[in-house]
């Protein structure tokens, strides 16, 4: 019996110990629950801290190089109708708008002064005509006498220098009443072209007062059919514009409606306002429907050069620069935009080391378009004047298309292309850069050539990229989740209100 009792006893369970093991498997299983946790953790937050790229195709396709500015409206053959003599208008016999014919009568002058001016023209010059036969007589009695002895040699010669006297004046008596007939034919004032009446400046009853310069009483255009716009262009496109280029405008009546015309004539004048230096260029076009008129302000683009089957990236690829390693304090991580990037040079200081700018954390192709299109908008007139930041629009403009010294006219016409003639002396040579293709995630470094640019996309010459790949054109989110800004006005591309000079493509100036 004793030994059964230390059997039974060997056998029996230890107090508590199906609970104890219940414990161990619940303290394993959450210290397996903390590590995953704390491994997924560190690795969304190495995610989010991870730079994102926004990308954008390479693409195939048309790229023009075009000079912008903005011009006046004018018909090709215009006249100011004055008058030569002072007077009161009489009649008027043109108004706005009128067809008139060469040698039609528009007004006329209160004749009655003018035709007394004639009749006492006319009287003079009968007075001289007596007097010039009588001095003829006394030199024909003065002749006979002196055969006779009874006047001297000297009462002779006396008597011919009376009759020259009398016969000069006469010959100014004549010229007077000429003078007096042709103010009296002036006071009628005639069309001196077939046009039409676009502008009249006198009333009835209005006096014209021509005693310094010829009063502007009418204008006259000849054909409205043909006109042509006036522009003034910056010197720094100026090189590459030549007559035969083609151009195409718009005006605010048609902004939907695109006009074309050609370059007539490269006027070799400068025009100096506030230290812009412009030239004049003409631009003719067609108006056969007349919606054109004369005073409208255009909108020209003059094409300087074009490829129809370019490979093009954005404009903003070729100013990005992938982030450098490490994190600024704040956690915002630093991009930088090399000097010789896109407008570093240009701009005339480098971008700011956190500067890819307002517009980089945003551009691509849209937003490249938006600043082609804000840069369409600045000049009126080519924009002689200078911006709030004190720089002339040429240099702004220079800045602005992120070239080192070519400009965007200039640049397409050394990249070889050319509409018609690529014109003579002008140097055509590539300028090198790179972009960032986003390969397995990371981007990968491409050199290439740059051809021509229209502000919003640039063509490639040459270099290992294809129509299809995704170049880096910015940053989207920082490792907090906001976009990689730096403030107003530091670096980048912006060159709007506020914006520095560091990378530029403007809101206001030429394409």
């Amino acid at each position: 019996m004793p030994s059964t009792r230390v059997v039974a006893s060997r056998w029996k369970p230890a107090a508590g110990g199906p609970f104890l093991s219940r414990q161990r498997w619940i303290a394993a299983a959450v210290i397996v629950v903390i590590a995953l946790a704390a491994v997924w953790g560190v690795k969304s937050r190495s995610r989010r801290d991870a730079p994102r790229y926004r990308t954008a195709p390479v693409e195939r396709g048309p790229i023009e190089s075009l000079v912008s500015a903005t011009g006046t409206v004018r018909p090709v053959e215009q006249v100011e109708v004055g008058s030569q003599v002072s007077g009161t208008v009489y009649r008027l016999f043109a108004d706005y708008n009128d067809r008139v014919r060469k040698g039609q009568v528009l007004c006329q002058l209160e004749p009655s002064s003018f035709r007394a001016r004639v009749a006492q023209a006319e009287a003079a010059v009968a007075r001289a005509e007596a007097a010039v036969k009588d001095a003829r007589r006394q030199l024909e009695r003065a002749r006979e006498l002196i055969v006779q002895n009874y006047v001297s040699q000297a009462e002779v010669e006396a008597a011919e220098v009376q009759l020259e006297q009398r016969q000069a004046e006469l010959k100014q008596a004549r010229a007077q009443l000429q003078a007096a007939r042709v103010d009296d034919e002036n006071s009628t004032i005639r069309a001196p072209i077939d046009g039409v009446v676009i502008a009249r400046a006198v009333d009835l009853g209005q006096t014209v007062a021509a005693s310094l310069q010829a009063p502007r009483l009418f204008v006259i255009a000849n054909d409205l059919s043909q006109m042509q716009v006036e522009t003034r262009i910056d010197e720094a496109d100026i090189g590459s514009i030549h007559p035969g280029l083609p151009a195409r405008f718009t005006v605010d009546a048609f902004p939907d409606f695109p006009f074309r015309g050609q370059v007539a004539q490269v006027r070799l004048e400068p025009i100096v306002e506030q230290g812009v230096v412009t030239y004049t260029t003409i631009i003719r076009t067609q108006n056969p429907d007349l919606k054109l008129r004369p005073g409208m302000t255009a909108n020209v683009s003059v094409l300087v050069a074009r490829s129809d089957d370019a490979l093009k990236v954005p404009n903003a690829a070729l100013r990005f620069r992938p982030p450098a390693v490490g994190k600024a304090r704040g956690g915002l991580a630093r991009a930088e935009v090399s000097p010789g990037g896109r407008g570093a040079r240009a701009g005339g200081s480098e971008a700011a080391r956190g500067g890819l700018g307002r517009e980089d954390s945003r551009d691509g192709p849209g937003s490249e378009s938006r600043e082609a299109a804000g840069a369409r908008g600045g000049e009126r007139g080519s924009g002689v004047g200078t911006d709030s930041s004190g720089e002339a629009p040429g240099r702004r403009r220079r800045m602005a298309q992120g070239r080192d010294g070519p400009w965007r006219g200039r640049a397409g016409m050394r990249a070889g292309g050319s509409p018609a003639d690529s014109g003579a002396g002008i140097e055509q040579r590539l300028k090198p850069g790179s972009v960032y293709v986003l390969r397995d995630g990371k981007p990968v470094a491409v050199d290439l050539e740059e051809g021509l640019t229209d502000g919003a996309y640039t063509e490639v010459r040459s270099g290992e990229l294809h129509p299809g790949d995704l170049v880096v054109v910015g940053l989207e989110v920082t490792a907090s989740g906001a976009n990689l800004q730096p403030p107003p006005g530091m670096g980048g591309p912006s060159f709007g209100p506020g914006g520095g000079r560091g990378g530029g493509r403007g809101g206001g100036g030429r394409r």
